[in-house]
């Protein structure tokens, strides 16, 4: 079970044009910029990695324009576990437990998540905040992840069982941001 103590949020890779092209893109976008305001009403500690940026250019606006007290984590790789920065800044969360959204699913999130459980995190990927180009790539990328032992979780879901309880401030701005 999520904890909203021992869990850390990790956006990989929403950027630009790519992001524009993804399938189911506008359900996509709202169920990002739900996870991003969630973690921030739970205070989850948030990783937040950009692509190549220079290439691919900078986080779209609904997730960017949320995240004025963090900073982007570059990298090159496919995997955000083979950038230092990004090893970094999870240990810092102290969290076992990441939930995981971005693009593309059968890529950058398929090979971050692998890599995540190499080093025995507990994975939840968010797939309503997850997409590919293609609906068959994400749902491969989905079908394997459970295989090797990610969890499969969704953006109300995943929130809810964060918050445990149906009752105080935090519990009224999650209705009011999932609403």
């Amino acid at each position: 079970m999520l904890n909203a103590n021992n869990t850390a949020l990790v956006i990989v890779d929403v950027q630009g044009k790519l992001a524009q092209i993804m399938d189911n893109r506008d359900e996509l976008f709202h169920s990002l910029e739900t996870m991003v305001k969630g973690a921030k009403i739970l205070d989850l500690p948030i990783v937040w990695v950009e692509q190549i940026p220079e290439k691919l250019g900078a986080t779209i606006p609904q997730i960017a324009d949320h995240l004025h007290d963090h900073q982007p984590i570059a990298k090159n790789s496919f995997s955000c576990y083979r950038e230092p920065k990004f090893l970094e800044a999870l240990e810092q969360t102290n969290c076992q437990n990441v939930l995981i959204v971005g693009i593309e699913a059968h890529i950058c999130v398929y090979q971050t998540v692998r890599q995540l459980l190499d080093a025995n995190y507990h994975v939840e990927v968010v797939t309503d905040a997850v997409s590919s180009r293609k609906a068959q790539n994400k749902q491969v990328a989905l079908n394997k992840l459970e295989q090797v032992g990610a969890s499969l979780t969704c953006t109300e879901m995943a929130l809810f069982e964060l918050q445990e309880v149906a009752e105080g401030e935090r519990f009224k701005q999650i209705l009011s941001i999932v609403k």
